[in-house]
């Protein structure tokens, strides 16, 4: 039995409610040096996708990464920022990756919540103004063409995908997510619609990227795989995610949106997401999004954690793994 049949076959069994994270672990400041599930609060939390009782915080100072964490399993993976790297092998995923916290809607929005008052506050403080300039510093400063030039590595694999389950007590969580379908043009979150199910979640931005992740779902290249999603019974499930941080390239995707739901097919429209905004560098980081030219898929169980994950294009036995 494939990973994704087992996952789809658990799934009905274990719908237990989930407990997140306190609110100031979600809105703590970048970091990712630890890899380690956070300390569970004593006060009782709500399962992913419920909405947080307590108004938004003001939206923390921006920070960008300037390096890999050393005990990070992809800390020899290239980059678009820091050094260059020339010679590179990716290797298997020894450790989980994934976020610290649970998911939950309202995270991750790329949204400022800020009154007017907050952003008063913020404008004069100068301690807020110099993290804001460093990340500005820091963002301007990546080269450019870095991500093609990572390409001609392994054509931009980052990690190969591990040869197992990662367990589930030990796993870390794939971040909420906020864009909109193909289904409607309201925006929504992807934690409601992963928790609860077994998911193949695909990652990609660009043709190049699509057509990788292709090489792990599309019926023709993994037919076992889709033999699997329809026996599902509706556990198990595909959903996609093109983000594409652009808005001139966002507004022609959705020009042409007529044509990726002739392609997606009526049945899955609420499982295509269009993402914009929302994706910082501790989610890079964390979830192993190095390369924004590459495809990533991950198998995401149904209390959003991610127990097995690729990049780039598929091999024979990554392929059959999933």
């Amino acid at each position: 039995m494939t990973t994704a049949a087992m996952l789809a076959a658990r799934t009905g069994l274990r719908t237990g409610a989930i407990r997140t994270a306190c609110l100031v672990c979600q809105w703590r400041t970048f970091s990712t040096t630890g890899y380690q599930r956070l300390p569970a609060d004593n006060k009782p939390t709500p399962a992913p996708g419920a909405a947080p009782d307590a108004k938004p915080k003001p939206t923390p100072a921006p920070v960008a990464a300037t390096g890999p964490a050393p005990d990070s399993p992809l800390a020899n993976a290239p980059r678009s920022y820091g050094k260059k790297v020339r010679e590179f092998t990716p290797t298997p995923l020894s450790r989980p990756i994934g976020m610290n916290y649970p998911p939950a809607v309202g995270q991750n929005t790329g949204i400022d919540h800020r009154t007017l008052q907050q952003r008063r506050d913020d404008f004069v403080n100068y301690e807020r103004h110099l993290a804001k300039r460093e990340y500005l510093k820091n963002k301007v400063s990546r080269p450019y063409f870095r991500d093609w030039v990572n390409l001609s590595l392994h054509k931009g694999k980052t990690f190969l995908s591990p040869p197992r389950l990662f367990k589930a007590d030990l796993s870390l969580y794939f971040p909420n997510l906020y864009g909109r379908t193909l289904a409607s043009s309201q925006k929504v979150d992807t934690t409601p619609l992963l928790a609860g199910h077994a998911s193949i979640v695909t990652v990609f931005s660009g043709m190049w990227a699509e057509n990788q992740i292709k090489t792990f779902v599309d019926p023709e290249q993994n037919p076992a795989l889709q033999e699997v999603l329809k026996e599902g019974g509706g556990r198990a499930q595909l959903v996609q995610i093109n983000v594409e941080e652009d808005w001139m390239k966002m507004a022609l995707i959705k020009l042409f949106s007529w044509s990726l739901k002739k392609k997606v097919g009526k049945e899955n429209l609420h499982r295509y997401f269009l993402v914009r905004k929302g994706i910082t560098d501790e989610i890079r980081e964390s979830v192993g999004l190095l390369n924004s030219k590459v495809g990533y898929t991950y198998l995401v169980d149904h209390q959003c954690r991610i127990r097995w994950a690729g990049s780039g294009s598929a091999e024979g036995v990554r392929r059959r793994g999933l």
